[in-house]
């Protein structure tokens, strides 16, 4: 049994840890520094033995955390303490840390988990989706098994969602923590992540003491240790791109210096001595571009609850200071919370495990995953032919793919994609995991760097045109450095803040490899000069075009041509416009039997053109009248009319391309007019003009208007126009001959 008073002493939850409930799911809502990923774990692992069910396995959502937590516990302990990561393992009898990574594999493998009593899953505020993945999983495991069970650690209030999701009671122990002093302190040059402002953030740490600098990714930490080289303390960066004993050497040092790390230290891990916080305010987040089907990682605005961890950090073991390198106006504009990594990530690593598990409709996630982005992930997961072995690998499934097609010499280079920037044919990757991809696969003989970025990422294969690559998906981008290659297999690209696609990391590759791992096809492709169709034959590699040859095109295939310009090649007359319009209302008020006029069928329309008929000079009109569901047309004019009749004896037009049906009238041709007339689910709004034509009001509530505003309408046009008739009471007047207006 682990001795819980003095693994904890000094900690705030072992005030509270004897109350920690011994059956059943628990959310433990404490926050940052209060011991919950120190001491929690030994009290499940006491409550398992007590029941003989087993260990207990903790996620943590990063590397370090993980091994930092299992070492601190087996200091505290005495006992051997387990980690699992990427390439690093410890065995541990009754506890094991691990990253959500690791245990999702773990439950692929075996779903039962047999010998873990419980799974705790720590910082599950955070998001990330692999740990949304891990609780959604083991929430199904434990309605199976009833010695089984999963414990949610969350740093922040918002416990009370996850309480609702695991059917769970909330284990609160409050924050003992010493008090900060938070300045603010913006700089020029932020939101652009200007060297100018990182020299800013570097201007701000004190001289003395030791200090926890937080920037949003590892090339703004390796600018800010270089702006501070040189200066009165040590600087150590903190990363996940390091090596264990890089990471151990920031963390562990017992003299003061300055910590330079991105979010990786913002909750889940503790950095000893520090006291100081110097936050620039930016954090790196996955977000999918849909319309250009890519992701990448962009820089955005932090949360405010990961703001005011940050902070915390440097009130942990004494009191602190924490400047902050933005406004307070800036901080009040922050987002609550961190936006959930399944709402804005590449889902396909996800939507490979979901199908796996055989996660259904009720599969118990926090949010739900957008439906564009999984049915874009299930697309790629198709085109790897992707199966169990695939999603058991160590790998994202395009790079385990490649490593299965290429084999066991594919294996440098799937491991240098991990963390790769610029070349990666030079880049070094760590051997250890080198080694361990290896023994996975056979050997299949040599392959090129290029072949295997390529089989991973074919959409990302790209040409030099000019001063930017053409990817095979579409995108234009730029590369970070010169590659001096006209074709490369694109590994990584990321957004700007600007919206520009960086290519960051890429190998060269021949044209012939990479129009085979593209594919090339041939098609035709219409347009229309100076009125006729023209044709080309395009043969091309995804979006980058290898050559084009004029064609003559006719009959059906110029009708397959033309069809994806049918929405831009047609002009629409007043009358055919009209109709266009009041169908679109109908459609949007009544739904079915009324179409959508924008998906009209024109290929009638398309075989005229095909046969040398100008497009402007194609009747539309004919092409509308096919869509009118029959007999419910009989009751257009009912439901959009055309025009509207007015007490003036005039029938005035109707105007449908807006929002809502339109009426421009002179006022006194609605003498006698009380209410307003509705159509669709809207009110005509009607323009009123003056006897001259000139706009006097606007309305869609012609009994409010009659009652109010027309008082000093009339009181204004009297005198202007007194030759025409402004009576007292304007719904029992009746409009005259001579104000009717021919519009």
């Amino acid at each position: 049994m682990f001795d819980l008073p003095a693994i904890g002493a000094g900690l705030p939850v072992a005030q509270t840890i004897g109350t920690l409930p011994a059956r059943g799911n628990v959310v433990v809502q404490a926050p940052p520094g209060t011991g919950k990923t120190t001491l929690v774990p030994p009290a499940l692992a006491n409550q398992a033995r007590a029941s003989a069910a087993g260990k207990v396995i903790v996620t943590a959502p990063r590397r370090v955390a993980v091994r930092a937590a299992a070492n601190r516990l087996q200091h505290l302990s005495g006992r051997q303490i387990g980690y699992a990561v990427r390439g690093d393992s410890r065995q541990g009898k009754d506890v094991e840390f691990v990253t959500p990574g690791v245990l999702l594999r773990r439950l692929l493998r075996d779903p039962e988990l047999p010998g873990v009593a419980a799974v705790a899953i720590d910082e599950v505020h955070e998001r990330q989706l692999d740990s949304d993945l891990v609780l959604a999983m083991c929430l199904e495991l434990a309605q199976l098994r009833d010695d089984f069970r999963v414990i949610a650690m969350s740093a922040t209030v918002d416990a009370q969602r996850f309480a609702e999701l695991m059917d769970a009671p909330i284990h609160t122990t409050e924050a003992v923590t010493y008090p900060v002093d938070i300045s603010y302190k913006p700089g020029p040059g932020r939101a652009a992540g200007t060297r100018e402002f990182y020299a800013h953030v570097a201007d701000q740490v004190p001289p003395t003491g030791s200090t926890l600098v937080f920037v949003p990714g590892v090339r703004e930490v390796n600018l800010v240790c270089d702006l501070l080289a040189g200066g009165p303390l040590p600087v150590l960066p903190l990363h996940g791109q390091q090596s264990n004993a890089e990471q151990d050497a920031a963390i562990q040092a017992d003299f003061d210096r300055v910590v330079v790390a991105t979010s990786i230290a913002e909750s889940s891990l503790t950095v000893p001595g520090v006291t100081q916080v110097v936050d620039a305010g930016l954090s790196r987040t996955p977000k999918r571009d849909a319309a250009r089907a890519m992701s990448g990682l962009v820089t955005v605005s932090t949360s405010k609850s990961s703001a005011d961890q940050r902070a915390g950090r440097a009130g942990r073991e004494a009191p602190g200071t924490v400047i902050r390198c933005y406004s307070a106006s800036d901080y009040q504009h922050f987002p609550a919370h961190i936006t959930p990594e399944i709402l804005s990530a590449d889902l396909t690593q996800a939507a490979l495990f979901m199908e796996v598990w055989g996660a259904g409709p009720d599969f118990p996630l926090l949010a739900k995953p957008p439906a564009k982005a999984l049915a874009s992930a299930q697309e790629t997961l198709a085109r790897l032919d992707a199966t169990q072995e695939l999603a058991l690998l160590p790998t994202d499934p395009r790079t385990g793919h490649a490593l299965l097609t290429h084999g066991r010499r594919a294996a440098r280079t799937v491991a240098s994609l991990a963390d790769a920037r610029g070349d990666i044919a030079r880049a070094t990757p760590n051997q250890r995991e080198v080694k361990r991809l290896e023994r996975l696969v056979p050997d299949l003989g040599p392959v090129d760097p290029g072949v295997v970025v390529a089989t991973a990422f074919p959409e990302l294969v790209a040409r030099q045109i000019g001063e930017e690559y053409l990817l095979a998906s579409g995108t234009r981008a730029r590369a970070m450095e010169p590659f001096g290659s006209k074709w490369l297999a694109v590994a990584d690209v990321s957004l700007s803040q600007a919206g520009n696609v960086i290519i960051r990391a890429a190998a060269r590759i021949s044209e012939r490899d990479a129009l085979a791992a593209v594919g090339v096809e041939e098609t035709t492709r219409a347009f229309v000069d100076g009125g006729k169709v023209r044709g080309l034959q395009v043969r091309h590699a995804g979006a980058i075009v290898l050559s084009e040859t004029p064609v003559k095109i006719q009959g059906p295939e110029a009708v397959e041509a033309l069809r994806p310009l049918a929405g831009e090649l047609f002009t629409y007359s007043d009358k055919d416009a009209n109709l266009r319009d009041r169908l679109r209302h109908l459609h949007h008020a009544y739904g079915a039997p009324w179409p959508d006029p924008d998906g009209l069928f024109l290929d009638p329309e398309l075989e005229q053109v095909a046969a040398g008929k100008p497009a402007h000079k194609v009747d539309m009109y004919p092409a509308l009248q096919r869509i009118l569901p029959w007999p419910e047309a009989t009751r257009l004019e009912e439901l959009a009319p055309e025009r509207l009749a007015v007490p003036s004896g005039r029938d005035a037009r109707i105007d449908w391309s807006g929002q809502r049906p339109v009426v421009s009238i002179k006022l006194q041709e609605l003498f006698g007019m009380g209410e307003t007339p509705e159509y669709c689910g809207h009110r005509v709004q009607f323009h009123l003009l003056s006897p001259a034509g000139r706009p006097l009001a606007v309305t869609d509530d012609l009994a409010s208007f009659w009652a109010g505003p027309y008082q000093g309408v009339r009181a204004d046009m009297r005198g202007r126009y007194p030759k025409h008739p402004w009576p007292e009471d304007p719904t029992t007047a009746k409009a005259t001959a001579k104000t009717k207006n021919r519009s």
